[in-house]
């Protein structure tokens, strides 16, 4: 674990202050969960909480289901990293950083865009992307093409907005 050199204290209430650059380096907005974790040595482990993690055996399974369908490469993302694929090697999906499509998912409507999935990775021509919204974005379903100058059109749109609905309906009853 990374020290960062910063103290704080516990005021009556059992407060923390966490310095704003922490929370801007991690993402971390006013009103967000956090889990709170203890290990044997007395450490406390805050941890970003993240919703979408409760589902992932239905992500899995649902872009297994997607990219069979399709014959394409789907993904579900959290807000930071990418938590399902299938249709594609895992090893260049499964857990990496969130590339250009962060920014796309962010504006909370489905749409077909370029550029990469994570970062550093592959660019691609086309990718339907699809926010996973409850009273905020808090994922994305992206389909993209296996093979190039292979266009997404409305119907790998419209399964990537499916998907991404049914995640947000599975959220709102957990």
């Amino acid at each position: 674990m990374k020290a960062t050199g910063v103290v704080r204290r516990i005021d009556d209430l059992g407060r923390v202050v966490i310095p704003k650059e922490i929370r801007r380096t991690l993402r971390i907005r006013e009103g967000e969960p956090l889990e709170i974790f203890t290990d044997r040595d007395g450490e406390v482990i805050l941890k970003k909480y993240i919703p979408i993690n409760d589902l992932s055996l239905y992500a899995q399974e649902y872009v297994e289901v997607l990219a069979d369908t399709l014959g394409a490469i789907a993904v579900i993302a959290d807000e930071d990293s990418i938590i399902a694929v299938a249709g594609a090697p895992k090893k260049e999906f499964a857990g990496q950083k969130l590339g250009d499509i962060a920014e796309t998912m962010q504006q909370g409507k489905p749409v077909i865009t370029r550029g990469s999935i994570t970062q550093n990775g592959r660019e691609f021509e086309s990718i339907a992307v699809a926010p996973i919204l409850t009273d905020r974005v808090i994922g994305c379903v992206c389909i993209a093409p296996k093979k190039p100058n292979v266009k997404m059109g409305d119907i790998e749109l419209n399964l990537a907005h499916t998907a991404a609905t049914f995640l947000s309906k599975q959220m709102q009853r957990s």
